[in-house]
């Protein structure tokens, strides 16, 4: 009876599973009749498109478009600049895909970049694939539109070149020009006193770019070759019959022709250790001067390892005079604290013209830095013979008073002393110009101080009289000449800044010129240097004036040096 009942039992549950398993089964059969969800599925990818002419076309990328359960067509639209197809051949920019296609097929959808006329440049679009019942699919497009009007392009409008000395040539400047859909050749040409080449080596005033490398960029070299001096204007024309001209503007300054010769090299100038304070040495310079304008020293101050001298030292460079056998001075310069002059290209400047008729030929040259430590200065002196007109044909000079053999053997101020101060000079009879040429540097602590503080001769300002036959006709103004913008500005913790009186460390001691009015040919006058009166309380230390002053005379006809006596 058990038995029987839980048999019984057993077949009910068995039927009433499998009836819950039927019922499930068709449940699921019904969703995918009548639930699934719509879509639009797309496959690959579009690159960039690249450059295109304008009024062409791209080739064709493609991707693949299939649908799944869409209940509309699917409407595939594409912006401007950009086409669709399903052939491959027939492009258009908007197109239907029916339902029934989609749904049951792979279709495949191509696209191309075909940029219209004046679509230049980088452009961006979409193509929109959507069916009423799909989210719409959205890609990027991109590409680039390329002009083809015949187009000729350069990379600058203008050239400025360096100063270039005349009858010679500057260092070529590059015009890139470039060309766009051209048939036909470009000419290049310039005006006089420039010159173009598309080798860098043969050079003319005019070159052409063959029709078939127009199309490409072509290189081309310019350059400023002077005939005169001064500032030359001129244009650099691009022609090609297809497109509009360009003009080129060219700007340069003639120079007169330079003759350079160097003397002195890393002479070491110091005290002790096997060094000397001063050298000497013989050099060859420029022979005919007859078309020298111009003459310009340059002094290069460089340190060794062990550094340049702490100190602000008096220093000079001297010529001999080959007929007296004396040393005149044709500049001085005070040195710059701890360092050299390497902040200037070449070093300090003089103008040395005045010495002209001593600086030709075989030439003896003195160096000299009044440099007490072992740190040595090491010297290196270039001239410049600058071509041009003379002012005059030929010079003479002749030492009027030299006391400048250092800061300490320079005229004692404020004490009395037994330097004379007086000359008498005899002028040629043919000169046709004369001036007087005077260096001076003060010196020294000494006081009383000024009322602004100021001892002498270093610091304080004054003003010294020429007298001429006994009446100043002269005045030297020994006052600031801008220490603190001194371009040598690294010179700390040298005390290199605040104004000197008439001079500043790492700078030249100016020359002052003094032009007589008169030509003074044949004439002899009376020199006296007077320094303003001033007394020492003999408290401070000495102060001193190293002072030279020369007489120079010139002429168009061969002219004898000046006459001077004490």
């Amino acid at each position: 009876m058990k038995t029987s009942n839980f048999k019984k039992s057993l077949g009910v549950l068995i039927f009433l599973m499998g009836l819950l398993f039927i019922v499930n089964c068709s449940s699921d059969d019904s969703s995918n009749d009548s639930n699934q969800q719509s879509k639009i599925i797309v496959t690959g990818a579009i690159n960039s498109f690249g450059e295109v002419d304008v009024a062409s076309y791209s080739a064709s990328q493609n991707v693949i478009i299939k649908g799944a359960s869409l209940s509309s067509d699917v409407s595939v639209t594409v912006t401007s600049n950009f086409e669709i197809s399903l052939d491959d051949v027939n492009f258009t920019n908007q197109l239907t895909i029916s339902k029934s296609e989609a749904n049951g097929l792979e279709n495949t959808l191509y696209l191309r970049f075909s940029p219209v006329m004046n679509s230049i440049g980088p452009i961006a679009g979409t193509v929109s694939i959507e069916s009423d019942s799909a989210t719409t699919r959205t890609l990027n497009l991109n590409g680039t539109g390329l002009s083809i009007t015949p187009l000729v392009t350069v990379n600058t409008m203008s050239f400025i070149f360096d100063d270039t000395q005349v009858l010679s040539n500057s260092t070529p400047l590059t015009l890139y020009v470039d060309g766009d859909n051209l048939n036909s050749v470009i000419d290049i040409a310039t005006t006089e006193g420039f010159e173009v080449s598309l080798d860098g080596t043969a050079f003319s005033d005019v070159l052409q770019i063959p029709s078939e490398s127009a199309n490409g960029q072509a290189t081309v070299y310019v350059r400023f070759a002077p005939l005169v001096l001064g500032s030359a204007t001129g244009i650099l024309s691009v022609v090609n019959s297809e497109t509009d001209n360009i003009e080129v503007s060219l700007t340069g300054e003639g120079v007169p022709i330079t003759h350079n010769y160097t003397t002195f090299s890393d002479e070491p100038l110091a005290f002790g250790t096997g060094f000397s304070q001063s050298a000497e040495q013989a050099f060859t310079l420029h022979q005919d001067m007859s078309n020298i304008e111009q003459i310009k020293m340059f002094l290069q101050i460089d340190c060794p390892a062990t550094g340049c001298d702490d100190w602000d030292r008096f220093a000079n460079v001297l010529v001999r005079d080959s007929n007296s056998g004396d040393w005149y001075e044709i500049g001085r310069y005070i040195t710059p604290y701890w360092v050299g002059t390497e902040l200037l290209p070449r070093g300090l400047e003089f103008d040395v013209t005045d010495f002209k008729s001593l600086l030709t030929g075989n030439v003896e040259l003195r160096i000299y830095i009044e440099n007490w430590t072992s740190k040595a200065d090491l010297i290196s002196i270039d001239f410049d013979y600058i071509e041009g007109t003379p002012d005059y044909e030929y010079y003479a000079i002749a030492e009027v008073m030299q006391y400048n053999e250092n800061s300490l053997e320079g005229v004692p101020y404020g004490v009395t002393h037994d330097f004379d101060l007086t000359r008498s000079v005899s002028v040629p009879s043919n000169a046709e110009s004369t001036h007087l040429r005077t260096v001076i540097s003060g010196w020294g602590h000494a006081t009383p101080n000024d009322s602004d503080g100021r001892p002498c001769a270093e610091w304080c300002y004054r003003s010294h009289d020429v007298k001429i036959n006994g009446a100043i006709m002269f005045q030297h103004n020994m006052e600031p000449i801008g220490c603190a913008s001194n371009p040598i500005n690294n010179q700390s913790p040298g005390n290199w800044s605040p104004d000197r009186a008439g001079w500043c460390p790492g700078m030249a001691v100016p020359a002052r010129i003094n032009q007589f009015g008169l030509t003074m040919a044949g004439s002899s006058f009376s020199f006296e240097y007077d320094y303003e009166d001033w007394v020492s309380d003999l408290a401070g230390g000495d102060a001193y004036y190293a002072t030279s002053t020369f007489v120079v005379v010139k002429s168009n006809t061969p002219i004898a040096k000046p006459v001077v006596m004490n």
